[in-house]
């Protein structure tokens, strides 16, 4: 299906594009396009006025912040990128890892990891591993800059702290430390495809922090899971043991590919993989 007619602007700062999304009530930012234009197609958003964000080249880098202690990534930094890049290798090479089961090539040469984010589609591989990791996004608007945390910024399906007049700078993600150990799994539809159901985990010296994805409108924390495993006991039997009955503390939805329960069922299976294979990453 063909676009309805719309407008569109190019903006060559970070300024000018503020100031474009504030003007236009009916104004959506683009970045990589790979969500935003096929539900255009599909008629189920109808902006009025699109904000080009493609030359913006300051959102597009990926740095260490002043004191080393997180690694910050533009909003359009590319899927492509990040698997490519030489910072995330050193600072938090799971992002590159998980990147890189994104789609095929093409989205992932073009997809940015702010759209992915922004979209918040609860299938989406990014939102649950920044929870996990502890990130924090970088929001500006005419007023200037705020923080929130991955947890505070996922408000629900398609709908985060991102408001109107507003836009997604950086994504913030502290630098490993020694000791400290990621990872992320779950069951996709094929090889590539999105999440029926994910888990994402990190162990460090400070305990682990577990995020499931796919069984509600945001990532969901696994406190009480989190909370068992704080003695550091990351035994198989300790980490299943402590994963029992997460599964009946979650809501999920039921559709086309999972029933509530198997997402439930999955959820339990998947959080015990990510924590015993964050665990070993951080003892190895």
């Amino acid at each position: 299906m063909l676009l309805r007619e719309v407008e569109y602007a190019r903006p060559a700062s970070i300024d000018e594009a503020i100031r474009l999304l504030a003007e236009h009530d009916g104004a959506r930012a683009l970045a990589g396009g790979q969500t935003l234009v096929n539900v255009m197609k599909a008629r189920a958003a109808s902006p009025d006025v699109l904000v080009d964000l493609a030359d913006l080249a300051e959102l597009r880098t990926i740095s260490f912040s002043a004191d080393q202690s997180a690694l910050e990534i533009g909003a359009m930094v590319t899927s492509s990128q990040i698997v490519g890049s030489s910072e995330v290798e050193v600072a938090r090479p799971i992002l590159a890892e998980v990147a890189s089961t994104i789609a095929d090539l093409q989205v992932r040469n073009r997809g940015t990891i702010g759209g992915n984010i922004c979209v918040n589609d609860p299938t989406n591989h990014f939102p649950p591993l920044l929870v996990a990791l502890g990130a924090s996004m970088t929001i500006q608007g005419r007023d200037g800059e705020r923080t929130v945390s991955a947890e505070e910024f996922f408000l629900g399906v398609y709908f985060t702290a991102v408001g109107e007049g507003e836009l997604l700078t950086r994504i913030s993600v502290p630098t490993r430390s020694a000791g400290t150990g990621d990872a992320m799994t779950g069951i996709t539809l094929g090889a590539h495809g999105t999440y029926i159901v994910s888990a994402a985990a990190s162990v460090g010296s400070v305990g682990v922090r577990i995020a499931i994805g796919c069984v509600s409108s945001v990532p969901e924390r696994a406190t009480a899971m989190e909370q068992q495993l704080v003695g550091g006991d990351y035994s198989d039997a300790a980490v299943k043991a402590a994963a029992a009955g997460l599964g009946a503390s979650l809501d999920p939805p039921s559709d086309v590919h999972a029933a509530a329960d198997y997402r439930r069922h999955l959820a339990e299976v998947s959080a015990v993989r990510a924590v015993l294979q964050a665990a070993e990453r951080a003892r190895g």
